[in-house]
C-alpha cells in the first residue's frame, strides 16, 4: 500500500506536457518512407525524428523552411500559428500531424479549408487514435501513451517545387 501512495505521489508531481508527446516511430517510419522529410521542425531532442530539427529554443516559426520537405507534429496548444506557417507555402513539402477534431476553428477555416481543392493542400484522415509516446520524467516514459480523445489528420502542403494538379496529388502516396 505505502508503494502505490508513493507512485501516486510522483505522478501528481509530474506535470503532463501534451505538447511534449512524441509520435510513435513505425508511425514516423512509414510517412518518411512516403513523403522523404528533411526537417522535423517542432520537436525536442528526446523526440526528433530527423538529424535536423527545430526545437522550442531555435523555434521553428521562426526558421526558414525554403527548400525543405517537412515533417511537423506541432504543439497542439498553438495549431492555428503552425497551420499559418506551414500555409505559407515556403517549404517545398510539409506534412501536419493535428488533431482531426480542431476543423471548427478559425485557422483551419483560414489556412486549410480555403485552400484544399486548388492543389498545394490536401487533408487525410487517419483510422483509429494514435497512442503518443510520454515526454523523459514521466513514470509512464516506456509505455505508449494513452490515446487521446479525437483522432488525427495529416495536412498536406505543397510548395515551392512540389506543387502538382489536384488531380495528381495522389500520386506522391
Amino acid at each position: 500500500m505505502k508503494r502505490a501512495n508513493q507512485q501516486e505521489a510522483k505522478m501528481e508531481e509530474f506535470i503532463d506536457d501534451k505538447d511534449d508527446r512524441g509520435t510513435p516511430q513505425d508511425i514516423f517510419d512509414a510517412l518518411h518512407a512516403r513523403f522523404q522529410f528533411t526537417l522535423d521542425a517542432a520537436a525536442a531532442e528526446h523526440n526528433a525524428k530527423l538529424w535536423k530539427y527545430f526545437d522550442q529554443e531555435t523555434d521553428g516559426l521562426r526558421q526558414s523552411w525554403k527548400g525543405e520537405r517537412v515533417w511537423c507534429k506541432p504543439p497542439y496548444s498553438d495549431l492555428g500559428a503552425w497551420v499559418a506557417k506551414a500555409a505559407e507555402q515556403e517549404a517545398d513539402l510539409c506534412v501536419m500531424l493535428i488533431p482531426a477534431n480542431r476543423t471548427d476553428q478559425k485557422w483551419w477555416h483560414r489556412y486549410i479549408e480555403s485552400q484544399r481543392g486548388n492543389g498545394t493542400i490536401w487533408v487525410e484522415f487517419l483510422e483509429g487514435r494514435i497512442r503518443f509516446r510520454f515526454p523523459p520524467g514521466d513514470p509512464r516514459r516506456d509505455q505508449v501513451g494513452n490515446s487521446p480523445p479525437f483522432g488525427s489528420c495529416l495536412v498536406v502542403f505543397l510548395g515551392g517545387e512540389s506543387i502538382l494538379p489536384a488531380h495528381r496529388q495522389r500520386s506522391l502516396l
